[in-house]
């Protein structure tokens, strides 16, 4: 499954369009919004995290900018220290997306940035406070 978190900004000519059911419906997109900012004939912002499959969000962000709904992705840069992390594994058991797992052979914690949505779940959870996460570097989504 591929998630993203996009930072959406609605032209104020496009603000009342059901942009989010038109992702779920059109393209079979998970969308959890995650922030909103929108009034009718005004510009809007959204945060908005998609998931599905890698093809179909694409076209859903290009199906957005052909009403030129700038799109942005959220991109967040997660670290662990190593130095504090003893591998307890906690944050494997709430991450969504699959980027923290254990290596069974050698129960390692693993951590796969490319599946990375930036949630900060393990943040919060992690015991001894390991994990960390930097959010607002953006990046446009053109490889989405």
């Amino acid at each position: 499954m591929y998630a993203r978190i996009y930072v959406l900004r609605f032209p104020k000519d496009s603000s009342q369009r059901p942009f989010t059911y038109e992702l779920i419906k059109k393209f079979d997109i998970e969308a959890n919004i995650l922030k909103a900012d929108i009034l009718p004939h005004r510009e809007g912002m959204m945060v908005l995290e998609l998931r599905g499959n890698k093809n179909s969000v694409k076209e859903g962000l290009d199906y957005l900018r052909s009403f030129d709904v700038e799109v942005e992705r959220l991109a967040a840069e997660v670290r662990r220290d190593e130095k504090i992390c003893f591998q307890c594994g906690s944050c494997t058991g709430v991450c969504p997306s699959g980027a923290l797992y254990i290596r069974r052979e050698d129960m390692a914690v693993l951590f796969d940035p490319e599946k990375c949505t930036g949630c900060m779940l393990c943040v919060t959870l992690c015991p001894v406070r390991a994990m960390d996460i930097s959010l607002g570097k953006k990046e446009h989504a053109t490889k989405t």
